[in-house]
């Protein structure tokens, strides 16, 4: 990929200005590595109220004016995911780096020609999954692949509350890509996932999933399970990831400590060290030692994902969350969906295979 060298910012445009839309124009404007350049929403009123009324950002209801512009380098899109394609497309042609919101685009066939098409023109095409760089991610991503967790065994996450019932999705589309894009940056290189299983069910009437259990079977017999619902009269953002040396524990809604590394678990003997009556006795034993809580620096995630978006147009390599890791995100997804259809058939993945 081509390194971008800029002393001045860069210049960016947001595309869609509804419900995300806004909290992009509030972090490129205050990152010094952009300048915001235009906002652009079919309703131009929206476009308008998202940069305030003394701002000098154009604003506008037409695509073509910001991909005219020269001075822009690359634009974000938040925009929903039935016109990403078209959209990005667009900008990827005009010679723009994008940043899309989650998911990358509508199908996982849709996502392909998106990746295909920024390799090349040679551009960064990054995926916006926000949790990747909140602190407590990063955290868990170092520890993980630094081995200090040992071999993963297992992940299990809960992402639970009384939400709004979607209008397009159902609830495993609509929570399941922060655990599944979570999943993606911290499990370690050679353990990926191969195949998931889903269960959903729809006890409201609602016309579409409201409470669903995925399982993943990861490369070297670890296991991933997610539990994502709309109906849960409390809220309950927890993953624990179990390595054979420590457990971690992450809660997103305990701000003191988020982070919890314990050093408890069950060990296994080798039995051929172990003769006679015994044997049974002490192939398994339990470790209980002690828990710390990292400190983390609390920062916002979305200024993260803007600091990546841009040292990876300007070093010319791809960014933590890539077209690719959307790609995955949405292979997970989509199979998903299937093996709901089929009552909770085991369907395996595209890349896996």
């Amino acid at each position: 990929m081509v390194v971008t060298t800029h002393d001045a910012p860069l210049g960016v445009a947001v595309i869609g200005a509804g419900y995300w839309g806004p909290n992009l124009v509030r972090n490129f404007s205050n990152s010094p590595r952009f300048r915001l350049r235009w906002v652009s929403d079919l309703d131009e009123a929206r476009a308008r109220a998202a940069v305030g009324p003394y701002s000098v950002v154009q604003t506008t209801s037409s695509l073509a004016d910001v991909l005219d512009d020269p001075d822009v380098v690359a634009v974000a899109v938040a925009t929903p995911a039935s016109t990403h394609l078209a959209i990005a497309s667009a900008a990827l042609e005009a010679g723009k780096h994008v940043l899309i919101e989650k998911p990358i685009a509508a199908t996982y066939r849709e996502a392909e020609r998106l990746v295909e098409l920024a390799a090349s023109r040679d551009r960064v095409l990054m995926c916006d999954h926000t949790y990747c760089y909140t602190p407590a991610v990063r955290k868990i991503r170092e520890l993980v692949r630094a081995g200090e967790l040992g071999d993963i065994q297992y992940v299990d996450s809960v992402r639970i509350n009384l939400g709004l019932v979607q209008p397009d999705v159902d609830v495993l589309w609509d929570l399941a890509p922060h655990d599944l894009s979570i999943l993606d940056v911290i499990l370690p290189e050679g353990c990926t996932p191969q195949a998931v299983a889903a269960h959903g069910a729809d006890p409201i009437g609602a016309g579409r999933t409201c409470i669903a259990y995925l399982t993943l079977q990861l490369s070297g017999g670890a296991i991933a399970h997610a539990h994502v619902n709309w109906l849960s009269p409390t809220k309950i953002r927890t993953t624990i990831i179990g390595g054979s040396k420590r457990t971690l524990v992450w809660d997103d809604l305990r701000p003191s400590e988020r982070i919890q590394i314990y050093d408890r678990g069950v060990d296994l003997s080798d039995p051929g060290t172990v003769a006679g009556e015994e044997r049974r006795e002490a192939l398994i034993s339990y470790r209980a030692g002690d828990m710390v809580a990292p400190a983390l620096r609390e920062s916002e995630a979305l200024a993260g994902v803007v600091t990546e978006f841009a040292d990876a147009i300007c070093e010319g390599r791809a960014p933590l969350t890539d077209g690719r890791a959307g790609l995955r995100v949405l292979d997970v997804l989509e199979a998903a969906s299937r093996s709901l259809e089929y009552k909770g058939a085991v369907v395996p993945l595209r890349t896996a295979r």
